[in-house]
């Protein structure tokens, strides 16, 4: 049986959650508790959405969830640059996620139009 696990999108997406949690102890440590809940959050809801849409069963309403799984990508990119601007973690940490959540939202997008695509025909 192939699942949401099998996705690419869900891999990278649960990889990028994972670096997220990274930064979010940092956060924590230096006091900014509510940013690294919200970035956790975020990310949270990535891969969970990837998940749920792959269970709904047809190729619209996995799309919507995808497209849900978008939303939440531009929250975690917004967050990660806020806490640059506020130097609360370093320039190469915010580099990396920056380029994780490049990589998740081509591979969503990309999976995202072949959903839509399928809805159509």
């Amino acid at each position: 049986m192939k699942g949401h696990k099998s996705l690419i999108a869900w891999q990278k997406a649960m990889d990028l959650t994972v670096a997220c949690y990274t930064v979010s102890e940092t956060l924590r440590r230096i006091r900014h508790r509510d940013l690294a809940n919200q970035l956790l959050r975020a990310s949270v809801s990535i891969p969970s959405n990837i998940a749920e849409g792959h269970g709904r069963g047809t190729p619209k309403d996995f799309a919507h969830f995808l497209d849900i799984s978008m939303g939440s990508l531009g929250e975690v990119d917004t967050l990660v640059v806020l806490a640059d601007r506020l130097h609360l973690v370093k320039g190469a940490t915010t580099a990396a996620l920056l380029e994780r959540t490049d990589e998740v939202a081509r591979v969503v997008y990309g999976l995202r139009r072949s959903k839509r695509a399928a809805a159509v025909s």
